[in-house]
């Protein structure tokens, strides 16, 4: 079993409601807490599991906005994992879900600086490395029904943005998304073999600018309402 996440690029409007509900759930979690430096004060800052960074492409009028969320991606072959000097991080067999002994860690920042994702963060009130565990205190919960036992950012996300599965079945629904729909893995020149897939944004048809009808936002309405009529 390889459990991972698959991210549409194409749907996500970078809300930030994934990276919300993580830190919610994670904050009480296995892992917790997640420090918060001066929350209300002018630089506020703290450990996150999920980031989400915004990009611009193209030019005008062809431009549009890529909302990239990112976390840790479970890779199979983790470096993370590899340059700890006291064996706290470490990746189960079982699942391949890659996470850190909090009681074994002890801060020297050698993961974070293998991991070329940014996905690990110092907790400097516990002096410890945090990340994202895929809600594994949550995925086994078997007190919570079957449709719950998912990350709370698959559960939170408005849009649908997030899938969550397992890779090694061919049939699960990510294997089937990322088959479908030309999924591919975030720097895979690394050698790191991620596990979370990313769904291409996909380009929608341009609209030359010379083609927009003429009188304003009054005679737009009138045109689209014409439109429905003739429907």
């Amino acid at each position: 079993m390889r459990l991972g996440l698959v991210i549409d690029l194409d749907v996500c409007v970078g809300c930030h409601a994934c990276a919300i509900a993580c830190k919610e759930w994670n904050a009480s979690g296995t892992i917790g807490p997640l420090s918060d430096y001066q929350p209300y004060g002018a630089e506020p800052s703290g450990v996150w599991f999920n980031r989400i960074r915004h990009f611009e492409m193209d030019v005008y009028p062809n431009n549009k906005t890529v909302n990239f969320p990112m976390s840790c991606m479970h890779c199979e072959d983790a470096d993370c994992v590899t340059v700890c000097p006291t064996g706290a991080s470490y990746k189960r067999p079982e699942d391949g879900i890659v996470l850190i002994d909090q009681d074994k860690c002890m801060g020297c920042n050698y993961c974070s600086w293998a991991c070329p994702y940014g996905a690990r963060e110092l907790d400097r009130s516990s002096g410890t490395m945090k990340k994202c565990t895929l809600c594994v205190d949550r995925i086994y919960d078997q007190e919570l029904p079957i449709e719950e036992r998912q990350p709370a950012c698959v559960l939170t996300c408005p849009a649908h943005a997030r899938m969550f599965g397992d890779f090694d079945d061919p049939d699960s629904a990510v294997s089937r998304t990322v088959r479908e729909r030309g999924g591919y893995p975030l720097m895979p020149e690394l050698n790191y073999n991620p596990t979370n897939q990313y769904l291409p944004s996909r380009r929608m048809p341009v609209i030359p600018v010379d083609t927009k009808p003429k009188g304003g936002l009054k005679a737009s309405i009138k045109q689209f309402a014409n439109k429905l009529v003739r429907r």
